[in-house]
């Protein structure tokens, strides 16, 4: 069964609705998150982040009531592994403010305590610095490099970095 809601410190994650589809536009129109999210316009959004596929599910991160950005779980269904991949994008305004930290972990709590999963991954693009940091700060750690595992804005492609995290090391 998925959420409806879930609260972190700062953050209010509720799944996504239509009606966040301009907020998202904005938000992956910022160069600073356009770098990162190539090639999110209104249709991709609407039919990779809107759209329900069934794998992932889907929250907007919501604080004081505007919508900062949105974050993603997907799970592996092999009761032998328990484990899930967790992506995000946070708006420029919500950087440095703890709320892209607040989200991984407020996931990564559900994901571990609720759904009982024991490892999480996350692959962002290995010079994201900005990202590697939050994710080190809830307890993720380098795994490896995924060479040109990624397509960047300009076509090339760029590595991304493999960061794990288990269930005992979330912080």
């Amino acid at each position: 069964m998925r959420p409806r809601e879930l609260r972190g410190a700062l953050v209010e994650l509720r799944p996504l609705e239509a009606a966040d589809g301009d907020a998202l536009e904005t938000m992956f129109a910022e160069p600073a998150v356009a770098r990162w999210w190539n090639g999110y316009d209104r249709a991709r959004i609407e039919e990779e982040l809107l759209a329900d596929d069934g794998d992932s599910v889907r929250f907007a991160i919501v604080v004081s009531g505007d919508v900062a950005g949105v974050i993603q779980y997907s799970e592996e269904p092999d009761p032998d592994y328990r484990r899930a991949a967790i992506d995000i994008a946070v708006a420029t305004r919500w950087h440095g403010r703890g709320v892209a930290v607040d989200a991984i972990r407020t996931v990564a709590r559900y994901l571990i305590d609720q759904l009982g999963h024991h490892h999480l991954t996350i692959d962002p693009a290995a010079d994201n610095g900005r990202a590697i940091a939050a994710y080190a700060k809830v307890g993720f750690k380098p795994v490896g490099i995924l060479r040109e595992n990624e397509r960047s804005p300009d076509g090339s492609f760029h590595d991304t970095m493999l960061m794990d995290l288990l269930a005992a090391e979330l912080t």
